[in-house]
């Protein structure tokens, strides 16, 4: 069953964070995922705003979790959790 990892991001640092960027797309791929939602048009109707919105689609919920904790992945967070660059909220979710 598929897996989707849903990501709300709010860049501080636009220029560390496409080292992030850069690192993480290539990762996605490794490891199977492929990209819904990359950015891209959005209003928040509840809840804190949050500027840009990622959805990936992975084969299952384990692989959604082993590029997560993957050191490719781990790699790119550097970039994103340093801090002042990015304000992130991340959840892997199964489907239906």
């Amino acid at each position: 069953m598929a897996a989707y990892c849903m990501v709300q991001i709010t860049v501080h640092n636009a220029d560390e964070y496409a080292k992030y960027a850069a690192l993480a797309g290539p990762a996605v791929t490794k490891y199977g995922g492929e990209f819904l939602a990359r950015g891209g048009k959005c209003v928040t109707k509840e809840g804190p705003v949050q500027l840009r919105n990622v959805v990936i689609k992975f084969s299952d919920f384990e692989t959604a979790e082993t590029f997560y904790d993957s050191p490719e992945y781990k790699e790119a967070l550097a970039f994103a959790l340093a801090d002042g660059v990015s304000t992130r909220n991340y959840t892997i979710v199964e489907g239906v």
